[in-house]
């Protein structure tokens, strides 16, 4: 059973990034000329990932997320994904990915034991994905999707960040691909002042399109949507779906409407960093007591000490910023 935080919410979900490093620079979370990398000493080992999984999974955190950085940038991560899905208590598998080098490694996931990928995906518009990721092909994204159903890794959920001015003209389109496939569910995600790209400024706000800004255009150009389940996950979106379609779509309001209450996860940084709560700087140093020989007793007791210290919500309507780390080291 899932350990209770000090708001009575279970902690069931563990994030994990396994890499800072990113093969693209989207505006929303990098410089374009990106951000200085974590020396490979600092960056967890996967036999200590292991161990902090091991540790979660005695807690009673079923859920286990793979995020960067990108991924499946970082060499071996099928063998990280294999030595996960062994523990016992995980039961839910997963990993986020820009899709770039999905095509590849899609089947070698599935079979090491990769349940579902969730792919960011913020325009089809192969001129405009290169303006906003600074780099990379969207036919690269969309074969590595296509590679993913093919490999059983769903439900596949694409997260969509609106960003006022730069895609918000597509959010209909981007809807309307869930009326022609079942294993298309878009998810739309309001802009976060996480990270140190170039939209990430004071006036972030400007550039923020809310989730019912989303939805008015997409009602009135294809219909009402209605309330939907989605089968696994155990996140944050809120989902429907259109008249007659196969797929979903999904919210994440992280700024109109936080979903801090019903919050029950804890992340782990690539340089092994335990923090509570994404949108703030508090963090738990788990790497230097690995380093020094702690055993699964001592880091339960370390993600003990997280999920009890874990705030009750974000506090950006204060204008309470996390400054320490780009999102590329959180992981989202």
């Amino acid at each position: 059973m899932a350990h209770l935080d000090a708001y009575n919410r279970p902690i069931s979900y563990l994030r994990i990034s396994v890499t800072d490093r990113c093969n693209l620079r989207c505006v929303y979370c990098m410089p374009a000329e990106g951000v200085p990398w974590r020396p490979h000493d600092q960056v967890l080992r996967y036999e200590e990932i292991e161990t902090i999984v091991q540790a979660a999974a005695e807690l009673g955190i079923s859920k286990v997320r793979l995020t960067g950085g990108e991924p499946l940038v970082r060499l071996g991560i099928a063998g990280l994904v294999r030595m996960i899905a062994r523990i016992p208590g995980i039961d839910d598998l997963a990993m986020t990915t820009n899709g770039i080098l999905l095509s590849r490694y899609a089947a070698e996931l599935a079979e090491a034991g990769l349940q579902r990928v969730n792919v960011s995906l913020d325009t089809l518009r192969p001129e405009r994905f290169r303006r906003i990721t600074r780099r990379g092909r969207l036919e690269d994204v969309l074969a590595g999707i296509e590679a993913a159903r093919e490999a059983g890794l769903g439900p596949i959920k694409i997260n969509t960040v609106v960003i006022r001015g730069m895609n918000d003209d597509e959010v209909v389109d981007l809807a309307r691909k869930t009326m022609e496939a079942e294993w298309w569910n878009i998810r739309f995600i309001e802009l976060m002042p996480v990270g140190n790209g170039s939209l990430i400024t004071e006036a972030w706000e400007q550039n923020v399109v809310t989730a019912r800004q989303v939805r008015e255009q997409i009602e009135s150009a294809l219909g009402k949507l209605e309330p939907a389940k989605m089968s696994v996950g155990g996140g944050p979106a809120r989902y429907y779906h259109l008249p007659g379609a196969k797929g979903t779509v999904g919210f994440i309001t992280p700024i109109s409407e936080h979903f801090c209450y019903r919050c029950n996860r804890l992340r782990l940084t690539a340089d092994g960093q335990l923090r509570p709560c994404l949108l703030s700087d508090q963090e738990i140093d788990l790497r230097t007591p690995l380093r020094q020989g702690a055993d699964v007793a001592e880091v339960k007791a370390l993600l003990l000490k997280g999920i009890e210290s874990k705030p009750m919500q974000h506090h950006l309507d204060e204008c309470q910023l996390p400054e320490e780390r780009a999102m590329s080291e959180i992981g989202g």
